[in-house]
């Protein structure tokens, strides 16, 4: 594991150690094997992938919705090279990587770029834009106290603040805190009310006689529903919108010039901002998971609640109570017993929620759409050294920002700043 530089200052300095972070480096270095020693990887859990691993787990995914062509190696083909002993983890339609075989491609990957040992366990808390004798610079402030000066800063975070339904409205008016349940009637134990953030299957094993409600239209609630089943449980889906499938997150043709080419022609941000909502549509099932979903409807195992609300949620005696606006239409939930509610509600991405920004955001202020940041063509803020890639930089990327193939068009844009003899000045 690396630590940081005795002197507490860096060239680059990459927060976050997910693919967004591990497609950069490699593609910086492909470019620039020079670059090597010139950056440092930040992130709590001091490794590589370590959140992104522990939700696939956590979420019992068997496999990517992705294809195999999108995955942090420059080369496009490597992940299907990889596969050829082992064809049976790729799943169909388009060679979507099994969770076992992107992992193990992936640790080949830092293995063969030699990475291992890139990532520093530290969490960044504050960064501050400084100059130091004319020269442009940031200083880090760490969780323990250490500060860290860089040259240039890259944000390769989700950063995104779990949604909290309406109906979670404390009697005063205030939202509780992931974990904890609204104060109305007897409080039960954190576990029976959780956003997906919080769920981890693996600890459940068993959930034989149990209710589970499930708010949510997208993926991640169709994948804690047949966990859930699984382990014995009975599952009530409940969403705004009908439940319906889509392969991707969004359609293939904002994988290349066929929609981005558009995309990128629209001047008006607020505009491009209504066309990734519309692109991504809000949360779908993957095909195969509605089918699977279908079948355990058939046996009994889980109904569907759609175009249902929940209005109120009270905990009485040792279980839930539960109303929506649709009484008539289904069986009524508000009779049935609900042992736990799981919130698959997904998460809304601001900027002007990241604490760690607060400070550029005060002395840099940048135009901002519904919270995603108007960045320069090379994704910098306000034509600072600050780069962010994820989901932050949708307006510039477009709907497929936060994904694999996101993080390869983010690569394409700041790498070729980072290898630019850049002195900084302003």
């Amino acid at each position: 594991m690396k630590t940081a530089p005795s002197n507490g200052t860096v060239d680059i300095a990459i927060i976050g150690a997910g693919p967004q972070a591990l497609t950069l480096v490699t593609h910086l270095l492909q470019k620039k094997e020079s670059m090597r020693n010139r950056f440092v990887v930040l992130d709590p859990a001091g490794d590589w992938l370590q959140q992104w691993q522990h939700q696939f787990a956590a979420y019992d995914i068997p496999h990517l919705r992705s294809p195999a062509v999108h995955h942090p190696d420059p080369d496009p083909h490597a992940l299907r090279t990889f596969a050829e002993s082992r064809s049976s983890e790729l799943f169909p339609p388009y060679d979507l990587p099994g969770t076992q075989l992107f992992h193990d491609f992936c640790q080949e990957v830092i293995r063969r770029w030699e990475l291992q040992e890139r990532v520093i366990p530290a969490q960044v808390q504050q960064i501050e834009l400084f100059h130091q004798q004319g020269w442009q610079r940031f200083r880090l402030g760490l969780a323990d106290g250490r500060v860290l000066t860089a040259k240039r800063v890259v944000l390769a975070i989700a950063g995104g603040k779990p949604n909290i339904p309406p109906w979670m409205q404390t009697r005063a008016g205030e939202t509780p805190k992931a974990g904890e349940t609204p104060k109305a009637g007897e409080t039960p134990a954190p576990h029976r009310l959780l956003h997906s953030h919080h769920i981890d299957l693996r600890s459940l094993r068993q959930l034989t006689g149990e209710t589970i409600l499930i708010v949510g239209s997208g993926l991640t609630s169709g994948h804690l529903a047949l966990g859930a089943i699984a382990r014995g449980a009975r599952v009530i889906m409940m969403a705004r919108r009908t439940f319906y499938e889509k392969l991707f997150d969004a359609e293939p043709g904002w994988l290349g010039p066929k929609y981005l080419k558009g995309f990128h022609a629209e001047p008006d941000w607020e505009t491009r901002w209504q066309m990734i909502q519309a692109a991504r549509n809000g949360g779908s099932l993957t095909p195969a998971v509605l089918t699977q979903l279908r079948r355990r409807k058939r046996d009994g195992k889980v109904s569907f609640y759609e175009q249902c609300e929940v209005q109120s949620a009270a905990w009485q005696e040792d279980a839930w109570k539960v109303t929506c606006n649709q009484p008539g239409v289904h069986n009524c939930i508000a009779q049935q017993r609900i042992d736990r509610i799981w919130l698959a509600t997904g998460s809304t991405l601001d900027v002007n929620h990241w604490p760690l920004l607060a400070n550029i955001r005060a002395t840099n202020p940048l135009p901002l759409v519904n919270g995603l940041p108007v960045l320069d063509e090379r994704l910098r803020w306000a034509g600072r050294n600050l780069f962010i890639m994820g989901g932050a930089a949708a307006l510039q990327l477009g709907p497929v920002a936060r994904n694999l193939f996101g993080a390869r068009l983010a690569s394409n844009r700041i790498v070729p700043a980072l290898i630019k003899d850049f002195r900084g000045r302003s």
